[in-house]
């Protein structure tokens, strides 16, 4: 028996919770030894007794019709392949629902249906899904640095400086920068999975759950946020450098008129002796 013969035969045939949850930064796929592969590209292997995970590099996995203590069980055995976890993980879940002989589609609510439920159709999903879990932790750091910009530009404005502020902002700004490097390397948002080469069928039902979720739409809105940070991390540290040579000048001229001061008083003494 296939491996899809085997998972739809496994899978329960009306529906079926799916989990999508941020683990970490990265998961060592290569290292990942539990269960059964059934797939690859995203990598999708048996977890439970009737579930079926899929694990992405940039620290996402995405389960399917695993119960609770299951998930706790899976989610344990995955912590030694996970850099930087992420304590409790990010996660969202929807509804998957199967129709054997029916159309592959998603609902507005966010319901999702499939004609069958074998491998390709589930990376599919998953794909989708752990991109917008990746989406949504960013768009909330990067929402945070705005709301930390907002009153440092304020600031800026009343009194012409931002003291210590800058630097906290610096370190949160350098991290967003970071995010960036990490969607463009490891995420690659807007990249159509490697299953729709093999299986170009299944490139429309793709586009509707793409279109769905909105990811081209928020990665650009994400994207010209993250050069604005990025120009405003510039502006800042003009600024920054602009106070400290100031104050390097303050000094200069200070040390200047102590030399003189010193020698009006050796001139003086002098003068009297």
């Amino acid at each position: 028996m296939t491996a899809e013969e085997t998972l739809q035969t496994v899978l329960p045939s009306e529906t079926l919770l799916v989990r999508a949850l941020l683990v970490g930064e990265r998961i060592d796929t290569k290292n990942l030894e539990q269960g059964s592969v059934l797939a690859t590209a995203p990598l999708t292997i048996r977890a439970g007794r009737q579930g079926r995970a899929v694990v992405f590099r940039y620290g996402v996995v995405v389960l399917f019709g695993l119960d609770p203590m299951e998930e706790d069980s899976f989610l344990a055995s995955l912590n030694r392949l996970v850099a930087d976890p992420i304590d409790p993980p990010e996660a969202e879940e929807t509804q998957l629902f199967l129709q054997a002989g029916g159309e592959d589609r998603v609902e507005r609510s966010g319901a999702i249906f499939l004609a069958e439920a074998n491998p390709e159709r589930l990376q599919l999903v998953a794909d989708i899904l752990g991109k917008n879990a990746v989406l949504d932790h960013y768009e909330r750091r990067v929402g945070a640095v705005f709301d930390s910009i907002e009153p440092l530009a304020a600031a800026l404005q009343r009194k012409g400086d931002f003291h210590s502020k800058g630097k906290g902002l610096l370190q949160q700004i350098g991290g967003v920068l970071l995010t960036q490097q990490r969607m463009v390397g490891r995420v690659e948002v807007l990249e159509k999975p490697e299953v729709l080469w093999e299986r170009p069928a299944l490139e429309r039902f793709y586009l509707r759950l793409e279109d769905e979720y909105e990811l081209r739409e928020r990665s650009r809105v994400l994207d010209r946020k993250l050069d604005l940070i990025g120009r405003t991390s510039e502006t800042l540290l003009e600024l920054m450098q602009n106070h400290r040579s100031m104050r390097v000048e303050w000094y200069i001229v200070i040390l200047i008129v102590i030399e003189i001061l010193v020698s009006l008083v050796d001139l003086f003494l002098r003068i009297r002796s």
